[in-house]
């Protein structure tokens, strides 16, 4: 059996008295993309910080290709080949999109798109001398991702990266995610509320719920497993 690119065990995070990550195991293999979903307040984006060393974990471990990364610092995780974007994205406001991509290429280890190749690669080719700020939000997320592309990612941590956009958007977006993984060998941890989207595109889902794997497996049968439904709707699956 090949190794898991990304893996963790056990990993346990609390806020004050409440418990937030229950001795959470979760692997993402090279080239694969993973769904992680849950209620809101699962735990998902916690889990998120932890991989990419913004929270430290009480207990577990975190893995890359076999090596202990769990106290890692953030820029550190970053040069071993974890890209991360988040629900409100970060590009540079002050800067153009090739400005924002041009300084995070700065501090990649790896090699990683130049940044015309990267902005080409999510679609915003002719968007590079725009001003960040003055883009609309949909262009905005594509500017953070190429931000991750100049940096070599060999994973990336999506988190809520449909939210907020049309549908027509929301499937230009998907599918841009699904050519990166197929051309690129990119691995995905997902996690989104547009679930029609993110279960196409799984190959794998993990359930988080009050900070617990609940279920994992191939979307179809997570779809239908009577904890998931319950977590979800409140109630048990009709017989």
């Amino acid at each position: 059996m090949t190794s898991p690119l990304l893996a963790g065990g056990g990993v346990t995070k609390s806020f004050g008295g409440l418990r937030v990550l229950d001795h959470v195991d979760f692997e993402v293999g090279a080239g694969e993309i993973v769904a992680l979903i849950g209620p809101n307040g699962a735990g998902k984006t916690t889990l998120f910080n932890v991989v990419s060393g913004l929270v430290r974990p009480e207990a577990g471990s975190v893995r890359l290709d076999g090596v202990d990364i769990t106290r890692a610092p953030v820029h550190r995780m970053s040069r071993l080949g974890i890209g991360r974007t988040f629900q409100t994205p970060r590009p540079f406001l002050s800067m153009t999109a090739a400005g924002s991509v041009a300084v995070a290429a700065r501090f990649a280890a790896r090699p990683g798109l130049a940044p015309p190749e990267a902005l080409g690669a999510v679609g915003l080719a002719g968007d590079a001398a725009a001003d960040v700020a003055r883009l609309p939000p949909a262009r905005k997320k594509r500017v953070e991702l190429a931000m991750v592309l100049a940096q070599g990612p060999r994973v990336i941590l999506l988190d809520e990266i449909l939210g907020g956009l049309t549908p027509a958007e929301t499937g230009d977006l998907a599918g841009l995610l699904r050519r990166l993984r197929d051309e690129r060998g990119i691995a995905l941890f997902w996690i989104d509320h547009v679930m029609g989207a993110l279960m196409d595109a799984a190959d794998r889902v993990i359930v988080l719920h009050h900070g617990e794997v609940i279920a994992e497996g191939a979307p179809r049968a997570v779809a239908k497993d009577a904890r998931v439904v319950e977590a979800y709707l409140g109630r048990a699956p009709a017989a």
